[in-house]
């Protein structure tokens, strides 16, 4: 079996592990050097915790046992396409590749808002169902000019 296979197939066993708890269709893990250092499933019904996605909880696990936030040398399976919020997350992450193997339309095609969520991203602020409106920005800029002007600040 090919080693992406491989690490598809335990996010995979994930997914229908969490199904048998109770929990919801996913799983994720994340590799680095060949090894799992992360693993997930979704938490959301269960920690009644809607960040909660396996993806989430994978980089959570990831980042405890490599006890860094970078995770630019690895590498994330996941058993679906991921969310734009786990996405975001896999960008903060800095993990360069995924594999997944269900999709965001398969998501849909059984009652996840994941490809909704998509398609609100790409709307104008003033067309999206969640209202969003800037306030204060001139006494909330004042803490990235503070923070801009750290010496020994750790960027991420």
């Amino acid at each position: 079996m090919e080693i992406h296979e491989k690490f598809m197939q335990v996010a995979i066993e994930l997914a229908s592990e969490n199904i048998k708890n109770g929990g919801g269709p996913f799983g994720a893990v994340i590799v680095c050097n060949g090894e799992v250092v992360g693993r997930g499933a979704n938490r959301v019904t269960s920690n009644n915790d809607p960040t909660a996605h396996a993806e989430i909880m994978a980089i959570r696990d990831a980042s405890s046992m490599l006890n860094r936030f970078d995770l630019s040398d690895c590498t994330l399976y996941t058993s679906c396409e991921p969310c734009p919020m786990c996405l975001g997350a896999i960008y903060w992450a800095r993990i360069k590749n995924i594999y997944y193997g269900n999709t965001r339309a398969d998501a849909a095609e059984i009652g996840f808002d994941d490809d909704y969520i998509y398609s609100e991203i790409s709307l104008p602020l003033n067309r999206r169902s969640v209202a969003m409106t800037p306030m204060l920005r001139s006494k909330a800029i004042k803490t990235f000019y503070s923070w801009a002007m750290m010496l020994n600040k750790e960027s991420y």
